[in-house]
């Protein structure tokens, strides 16, 4: 999915907040871009995994022991995520949203759906999100979220 946006990106010469032209902003996209695989994806996707797939497939809820590892490797993350990627700026590469932003939050939005709010407590990773959602719009964010949102339905 990362190739796919780089790649819509440049063909369609979005305005270049989204990818910077930029060598320091872009390579803070590119930074991002290449830790969230091993880090907030892998983590939220565990967590999503553990509470909603897997006991779909079994046909019972995981012990809440194996929730609360999940949750505490999630919580590792996004604690870096904090210090290292947003620490006092609006956005992951400055004041401007960025392909990084996009695919930080709709990583996090799994956990949310399935009954882990990662932003209680986090006041700064709290106000991310809202710059987020208000950057791309209320209901963009909402319609790009409507499938995982009624996950807990299953």
């Amino acid at each position: 999915s990362i190739a796919i946006l780089l790649y819509l990106v440049q063909k369609f010469k979005t305005p270049d907040h989204w990818y910077p032209s930029d060598l320091q902003k872009r390579a803070r996209v590119d930074e991002y871009l290449s830790w969230q695989h091993a880090n907030i994806r892998a983590k939220g996707t565990k967590f999503f995994f553990s509470k909603v797939l897997l006991p779909l497939l079994i046909g019972h809820p995981l012990p809440p022991e194996k929730l609360e590892l999940a949750i505490e490797e999630l919580n590792v993350v996004l604690n870096q995520f904090e210090e290292k990627f947003l620490q006092d700026k609006p956005f992951i590469a400055g004041s401007e949203i960025s392909l990084a932003d996009l695919v930080a939050v709709v990583e996090l939005m799994q956990p949310v759906y399935a009954g882990y709010d990662l932003f209680e407590g986090r006041p700064k990773l709290t106000e991310w999100r809202r710059r987020v959602e208000e950057a791309v719009g209320k209901q963009l964010f909402q319609e790009a979220h409507e499938e995982i949102m009624n996950i807990k339905n299953l």
